[in-house]
């Protein structure tokens, strides 16, 4: 499909997420109409190659609808982008067994995948694992606790993390592919938080055994994994639903003050006025920007074959997402504080933007800006020549 009719098909569900975003929030309930709109539209095949019946996305065409999507609702496009994550480490390192079992039913909307990647104690480092994956026979048994897991309650499969063996090191880590069929299930505590209320990161207790053919990738190969697909596809969707939130946002802020009903507290003649709008533009801006630029550094070396485990491209990876986090929520705080506080700050405004500040709050706690920028600070002293993206 070309990127014109895949967003297409993104604006035709875009009104179901919208009309049930309120709902959503005020409830803390998951939004199910919206995933299964998601589901009949095949946007959850969008990184499925056309070979297996899906709709053979991009990178780009990602960043695209993450962004659209997130207009309507922020919760439902994370939880569809963490999906799409989720289905290109199946479609980049699934076995011919696995693909054929798997990429299908997901093209035809049948699997929403979810991620088990954290655990206790482990301080969120993604690349360590402590619950060991026995191995017996040609099957793979795991039991696995995780404190977070996105939409575990609805998720038709899930992708783990395990420790490679009861012998290995933390830092030998594999992946495994499960239906939830194969599985006990059972979801721990409850969600009720302050921003988005609706990906319902509960904690679960998760065991069963699956065919070997279901791991993913080489046994403790999922760092691999994590620094070729999960975690750069991670950044940039979440950096374009951040945007495409906060952009949707100042566009409904613009059409209330080009509008009749505009408060009367607001006068476009101010140059205050004008300097605040300026500000908020221009963090979106710098943004949408570095967002593009590191999508395109990122589909280039693809297309040429090269990893993404380069010094500097780390850099701009981890650089996108906390920039991303802190540049939105500011750009919605002074949109609040523009629109003072009966438009800005009231559940009962027409304009989203007190919904839209609780939801971005979460962006740099949702694997944390303090660890990344760590990392930055290490991997600087690494890249001598301080290549810019």
């Amino acid at each position: 499909m070309t990127r014109t009719s895949l967003v297409e098909t993104a604006e035709k569900v875009l009104p179901v997420l919208s009309d049930k975003a309120v709902k959503t929030d005020t409830q803390a309930a998951f939004p199910e109409s919206g995933l299964q709109a998601l589901r009949e539209s095949g946007l959850l095949g969008l990184l499925v190659p056309e070979e297996y019946g899906g709709l053979g996305g991009d990178l780009a065409d990602l960043v695209e609808i993450a962004g659209l999507l997130a207009s309507g609702c922020l919760s439902t496009a994370m939880i569809w982008a963490m999906h799409c994550q989720q289905s290109d480490a199946v479609v980049r390192f699934g076995s011919p067994e696995l693909k054929a079992h798997l990429l299908t039913r997901i093209a035809r909307g049948e699997v929403y995948l979810a991620s088990v990647t954290t655990e206790p104690g482990n301080g969120g480092r993604l690349l360590t694992g402590k619950a060991p994956l026995q191995h017996e026979d040609d099957l793979l048994t795991l039991h696995r606790d995780a404190p977070v897991v996105t939409g575990g309650r609805h998720a038709d499969g899930f992708l783990i993390t395990m420790r490679a063996s009861p012998e290995a090191p933390k830092s030998q880590v594999t992946l495994v592919y499960a239906d939830r069929g194969q599985l006990d299930v059972v979801a721990r505590g409850e969600w009720d938080t302050l921003g988005m209320r609706g990906t319902e990161s509960l904690g679960f207790e998760i065991s069963g055994s699956v065919p070997a053919f279901q791991m993913v990738g080489d046994a403790g190969g999922f760092e691999r994994i994590a620094v070729e697909s999960m975690a750069p596809l991670g950044h940039l969707a979440w950096a374009a639903c951040w945007l495409g939130a906060a952009r949707g946002a100042l566009a409904g802020l613009v059409a209330l003050m080009r509008s009749a009903d505009r408060p009367s507290s607001i006068d476009v003649r101010s140059e205050l006025v004008n300097e605040r709008l300026a500000r908020i533009r221009m963090d979106l801006e710098l943004v949408s920007a570095y967002l593009h630029r590191v999508r395109d550094e990122v589909m280039e070396l693809g297309a040429a074959g090269q990893s993404l485990g380069q010094t500097p491209v780390q850099i701009h990876l981890n650089t996108l997402k906390v920039t991303a986090a802190e540049l939105t929520f500011q750009s919605v705080d002074r949109m609040v504080q523009l629109a003072g506080l009966r438009i800005g700050y009231n559940r009962q405004s027409p304009l989203p933007l007190e919904r839209c500040l609780r939801d971005l709050r979460s962006a740099s706690l949702n694997y944390s800006n303090d660890r990344l920028l760590v990392v930055n600070g290490a991997l600087t002293l690494m890249d001598r020549a301080v290549r810019l993206a």
